[in-house]
C-alpha cells in the first residue's frame, strides 16, 4: 500500500472510488471508525477536493477544544447558529454530524479507504430490515460479531432524495482473510483515513468495536 489517502465518494448515490471507479452498492470490511464528529463549511464541501472546515469539532461538542482558529463560530456546539433547524438547506442544519470509517474492499483486503457517512446514515430507526450505522453496529454488537469478522453491503436509499447509507452483514469472512484482516483496525494508514487534518491531532482514534452507540 502507499501512503496516499483513498477516498470513497457518495456524490449522486454512486460509490466513487478516488482512482474513477464507480459503483451502486460497496461491498466491504469496516476496520475502524473515527468518532462521530461535526464539521461547518462555509461552501459546499466536495469530498474528492477536502478542505478543512471552518469550524469543526473532534467530539461533537468543543470546536475550540482543537487547534484554535479565528473561524470558530461558538464556544459551545449546543450555542452555535450553525446547529440551528434551518441553518443550512432546507430543514436542515450547516453545520453537520459526521463518520469517518476505514474500509477494505471485499476483493481487496489489503487496500484501506476512508468512507465519510453523514447523519442520515448514522441515526435513524431500521427501516424494513434496513439499518443505518448506529443501528447495524448494535445489530452486530447483539450477535457479538465484530465489524472486523464480516464482509458488509454497504448501499443507498433508493427513496431518499439525498445520498443515505443503509449497511446489513453479507458474510462472515474465511480463515484466510481473517489472518489478512488481522492487524489492519491499526495498521498506520488505517488511522490515517479515521484521523485527517480535519480533526484534533490531540483526539487519538479509538476502535469502534466495543460501543455501538458512537460506533
Amino acid at each position: 500500500m502507499t501512503g496516499n489517502l483513498r477516498r470513497i465518494s457518495t456524490g449522486g448515490s454512486v460509490f466513487t472510488l478516488s482512482d474513477g471507479a464507480s459503483m451502486a452498492s460497496l461491498d466491504a470490511v469496516i476496520v475502524n471508525a473515527a468518532n462521530i464528529s461535526r464539521a461547518y463549511y462555509e461552501d459546499e464541501y466536495d469530498i474528492l477536493n477536502p478542505v478543512a472546515p471552518t469550524c469543526w469539532s473532534a467530539d461533537t461538542d468543543r470546536p475550540d477544544d482543537a487547534v484554535p482558529t479565528d473561524n470558530v463560530q461558538s464556544k459551545r456546539c449546543m450555542d452555535c447558529t450553525q446547529n440551528i433547524r434551518g441553518s443550512g438547506i432546507g430543514a436542515g442544519r450547516a453545520c453537520r454530524f459526521l463518520q469517518r470509517v476505514a474500509v477494505l474492499l471485499e476483493d481487496d483486503l489489503s487496500t484501506v479507504y476512508q468512507l465519510q457517512v453523514s447523519a442520515t446514515s448514522i441515526f435513524g430507526k431500521p427501516q424494513r430490515g434496513s439499518m443505518p450505522l448506529q443501528q447495524y453496529a448494535k445489530h452486530l454488537n447483539n450477535h457479538n460479531t465484530p465489524f472486523a469478522s464480516v464482509v458488509t453491503n454497504i448501499y443507498f436509499d433508493v427513496d431518499s432524495s439525498v445520498p443515505k447509507l443503509f449497511f446489513r452483514p453479507k458474510r462472515s469472512l474465511n480463515v484466510a482473510e481473517m489472518q489478512g484482516v488481522d492487524g489492519m483496525t491499526n495498521h498506520p494508514e488505517t488511522l490515517g483515513a479515521i484521523n485527517t487534518a480535519i480533526l484534533s491531532v490531540h483526539a487519538a482514534p479509538r476502535s469502534p468495536f466495543s460501543d455501538e452507540s458512537g460506533l
